[in-house]
């Protein structure tokens, strides 16, 4: 391989792993966001939701290739926007 391919693999590499980084950082708030709920007595308003943004972070069909994990974060802001939502206003 040439200079050149192993650069443009690395920076592939490494745009992926930053991807999954912030994957796995707004699933930890999502899940912190339901603990929360769940503490506070409040209802959670739409279960199903906080579970398809799981499950569709875990399954291996995806709108995109897994490489890029931006379907997948953009699933889960939702989920988090719909389980703020129904927290009500602060």
């Amino acid at each position: 391989m040439s200079a050149e391919a192993w650069t443009l693999l690395v920076v592939a590499v490494v745009l992926a792993v930053a991807t999954l980084a912030v994957a796995v950082a707004v699933l930890v708030r999502l899940v912190r966001a339901r603990r929360s709920l769940r503490r506070a007595g409040l209802p959670e308003g739409r279960p199903w939701a906080f579970w398809a943004a799981v499950a569709y972070l875990v399954l291996p069909v995806d709108l995109m290739p897994d490489p890029v994990y931006l379907d997948d974060i953009g699933v889960l802001l939702l989920a988090l926007k719909s389980l703020r939502a129904d927290r009500g206003p602060n």
